[in-house]
């Protein structure tokens, strides 16, 4: 059974119970990808390292780099 599958049959039984629908798969994604790269710049500083951004410090970098 693939995941729309199990949705829509979750949808289901929650209306004919009269419980609230659960949400769709994917609708939380960007919520979740931003606590989990908050909890690991926390953590960093919790272990004394600098919480970084390295994907941006790199692109700054190649930027700054002379051609």
């Amino acid at each position: 059974m693939s995941i729309t599958q199990q949705h829509l049959l979750d949808v289901h039984r929650a209306r004919s119970l009269g419980e609230p629908v659960p949400p769709a798969p994917g609708a939380h994604d960007r919520q979740v990808v931003r606590e989990w790269r908050d909890e690991r710049r926390f953590r960093a500083v919790l272990a004394g390292r600098p919480a970084r951004h390295r994907f941006r410090d790199t692109l700054s970098r190649w930027r700054r780099r002379p051609i």
